[in-house]
């Protein structure tokens, strides 16, 4: 059953207007339908930043006192001010991290701002990938190779598109005491427009690239196993992610050969897409990175596992304040056109985007999708941040779920 509910989606302005004594100043106002117990959880998360918050709140005034000053101060030397300002730790609320977040955060840290940035220009020199086409292959291929090189076992699902072969590579990093449940993580490597395809969607291929990179040191341990999808078809209606679904949802959990403690498709208890991730401009467009840009975190009302999904989404939004070092999530029930929607009756199912698909990206709000103009050049580091901090979100929330680890500094290891 669910409720209908107002949700304030809030978040501080940046260093130099930052609220005094705590109060959070409201940037969007949006109507959410959320189910009955997800909303129950949203109160509760928010009274927590809320009195957080008002105990931070003299620290906050004098972070924002020393920010304004300090732009003043670089505006008077002529120097440009930075757009977007940076936002400092606690600027979300101030979430105190447990002892369990620190050993969540070890690992988070290990992500790699330049990595993420070269494994999206190593997909950029396939051009768009668009389904069908030797780059396509090709990028298939060096995609397979990448995974390889840090570890993995790859395995493809092969299907057809309109009586034609195609084909996708996955990897796992197996679980060590609950190998037989799993969590999805996906991006789709196919393009089209005729660019390089660099935000739709190497941005978001990336981001579950470089989280495998991390994954897959030695004294990196968790207890359940995460997979690594990376979809090809996306753009011709989700091929690839339906022919996944289709070949594997009935062999979830099954130990093959039996008695051998392995699980070719372990059970799912979610699905993160990711599917345009670096351009939160504004509507109209303008220039740079808008103030207010934000990770968008969907899942669908519609769908047989809403409630589920919910959850898992809110778990994402807790951990961006977490975790996240740049740009706060927010959150909306309205996922659609993304690799996620074949799994949302079957699991908990969510993506992660730069905006909201329907509302904003589906009007107009990135004049860059499908054009020639999605290339590596056409963005800067902010936009790439944009991507870097949704990965720290997906990481963060996941890692939690799985109780990821580093191990190395355990001498009995």
């Amino acid at each position: 059953m669910a409720t209908s509910a107002i949700t304030e989606q809030t978040r501080n302005g940046p260093p130099d207007r930052l609220p005094a004594q705590g109060v959070i100043r409201m940037s969007r106002i949006s109507i959410t339908i959320v189910p009955a117990t997800v909303f129950s959880l949203l109160l509760a998360s928010t009274a927590t930043a809320t009195a957080t918050a008002q105990q931070q709140g003299q620290g906050q005034q004098g972070q924002a006192q020393q920010g304004q000053g300090q732009g003043q101060a670089g505006q008077g030397r002529g120097q440009q001010r930075p757009y977007p300002p940076p936002m400092p730790r606690g600027v979300l609320g101030g979430v105190p991290m447990t002892a369990a977040d620190s050993a969540v955060k070890a690992v988070i840290d290990r992500l790699d701002f330049e990595s993420y940035k070269n494994i999206i220009r190593g997909l950029a020199q396939f051009g768009d990938r668009e389904q069908g086409t030797e780059r396509n292959a090709r990028a298939v291929d060096w995609i397979e190779q990448q995974l390889r090189s840090w570890g993995y076992t790859t395995e493809r699902i092969k299907y057809e598109y309109q009586g034609q072969p195609r084909e996708q590579v996955f990897a796992t990093k197996v679980g060590a005491t609950v190998p037989q449940e799993m969590y999805i993580l996906g991006g789709h490597m196919d393009g089209r427009g005729g660019g390089e395809a660099v935000n739709d969607d190497a941005s978001g291929t990336a981001i579950v690239m470089e989280i495998a990179r991390v994954l897959a040191a030695s004294d990196v341990r968790t207890t359940r196993s995460i997979r690594f999808a990376l979809w090809n078809n996306e753009e011709t209606g989700l091929n690839g992610a339906r022919a996944y679904v289709e070949q594997r949802k009935d062999l979830q959990g099954i130990e093959n050969p039996r008695g051998s403690k392995k699980y070719p498709e372990p059970k799912w208890l979610g699905m993160i897409q990711h599917d345009m991730m670096m351009w939160d401009h504004g509507n109209p467009v303008t220039h740079a990175q808008a103030l207010d840009a934000d990770v968008d975190v969907e899942f669908q009302l519609n769908s047989a596992m809403a409630e589920q999904s919910a959850a898992l989404a809110l778990k994402l939004i807790n951990a961006n304040r977490v975790f996240a070092t740049d740009y706060p999530a927010v959150m909306s029930n309205s996922m659609s056109n993304t690799d996620s929607a074949p799994f949302q009756d079957y699991t908990a199912a969510v993506s992660l985007r730069e905006n909201r698909r329907l509302y904003e990206t589906g009007r107009g709000a990135n004049p860059h999708w499908h054009r020639p103009t999605d290339l590596f050049v056409t963005f800067s580091d902010a936009d790439f941040r944009l991507g870097f901090n949704a990965m720290q979100t997906t990481l963060g929330a996941v890692a939690r779920l799985v109780d990821a680890r580093v191990t190395t500094a355990r001498a009995d290891r």
